[in-house]
């Protein structure tokens, strides 16, 4: 697996992991505010993919690199390829490549009360990533319940 800048290219494939999580996030793929989001973060250079030998898009991020605070945008890894590292080193490639201290890398993710909570594990990859459940945050376009994590960096 290699972590790099995401490519014009690789805009297929990030919309690819996007159609796997709509069920938890509402529809994204036809969504023009998404595809334009995901665009501007390519062309900005602030948007990372997992890809595999086969150039397969693994897992995409898409980073808020604006000090002292920065965010945590987007990141998704397909579903065959959870629980291999590849979004820890998403974040760790994203954290070294953008993230200059003293500030805090903030994300929003499912409130403990949302299904996709224990399901999707995305708390607890956070949380093993030194992030700490934070305020809530506005609900997510399904509705459902959403919650800041943050994570000090120095």
């Amino acid at each position: 697996m290699i972590v790099r800048l995401a490519r014009e290219q690789d805009f297929a494939g990030l919309l690819g992991l996007a159609a796997e999580v709509e069920h938890w996030f509402g529809p994204m793929v036809g969504d023009p505010g998404f595809r334009g989001a995901v665009g501007k973060h390519i062309g900005r250079s602030t948007a990372l993919v997992a890809v595999s030998s086969g150039s397969d898009v693994l897992g995409g991020l898409l980073f808020g690199a604006k000090a002292p605070t920065y965010h945590v945008h987007w990141l998704v890894v397909s579903e065959k390829e959870r629980g291999k590292g590849v979004g820890r080193a998403l974040m760790a490639d994203a954290t070294r490549r953008f993230v200059r201290g003293p500030g805090h890398i903030e994300v929003v993710t499912f409130g403990a009360d949302h299904p996709g909570a224990v399901v999707s594990g995305a708390r607890v990859f956070y949380e093993g990533l030194g992030f700490a459940p934070a305020e809530a945050a506005d609900p997510g376009p399904e509705g459902g319940s959403r919650q800041v994590y943050r994570r000090a960096v120095t």
